[in-house]
């Protein structure tokens, strides 16, 4: 039957007693991209969030900033790392509850970390914003202070800064990422 057919519909959740999901159609699950019936963790990637953001869902992240569950996970979860005992864990849930059909190891793409090559997990973070006009004027009041060769070249820098829309100071990374 086609996806369509589901659209509207709910599940129950596979742990926790009471708690339904709505299935909802989302445009980056495919026949050649995706298994059918997916999980969405907003909190988790940008497809997820965006399909959750059209359909009003809560964005808990139930994983903190170094890999492991959170309290909020529930205490058979937390304090687990998610790549490692987590996953585990959420099996032997499964199986408690009669809720795995099939176990299996599956090789999918997945980020790394360039510099230590192990799993990058992808999570939510807070972000803090600034006035923008603020910025701009002392990204260009710090570039006025630089010796530039040639000079000719401050001028077209100054010209950039004054036409960039967008700008994003992020802290949330190790330096040196490409």
């Amino acid at each position: 039957f086609s996806g369509a057919d589901l659209a509207d519909g709910s599940c129950a959740h596979p742990t926790v007693p009471g708690k339904v999901s709505p299935l909802l159609p989302a445009n980056h699950v495919t026949m050649t991209k995706g298994t059918g019936l997916v999980h969405t963790a907003p909190a988790h990637g940008m497809e997820d969030y965006s399909v959750a953001s059209h359909h009003q869902l809560p964005t808990d992240c139930l994983v903190d900033e170094g890999g492991y569950f959170t309290e909020a996970a529930g205490p058979e979860l937390k304090n687990k790392n998610v790549l490692e005992e987590g996953n585990e864990a959420v099996i032997k849930m499964l199986q408690a509850a009669g809720s795995l059909l099939k176990e299996e190891k599956y090789v999918h793409s997945y980020p790394y970390d360039w510099r230590t090559k192990k799993p990058m997990i992808i999570r939510a973070s807070k972000q803090w914003f600034v006035n923008t006009a603020d910025v701009k004027a002392a990204a260009q009041d710090a570039l006025k202070k630089v010796k530039v060769i040639p000079t000719s070249a401050v001028n077209r820098m100054l010209e950039m800064l004054d036409r960039r829309t967008f700008w994003c100071i992020s802290r949330q990374r190790c330096w040196g990422v490409p």
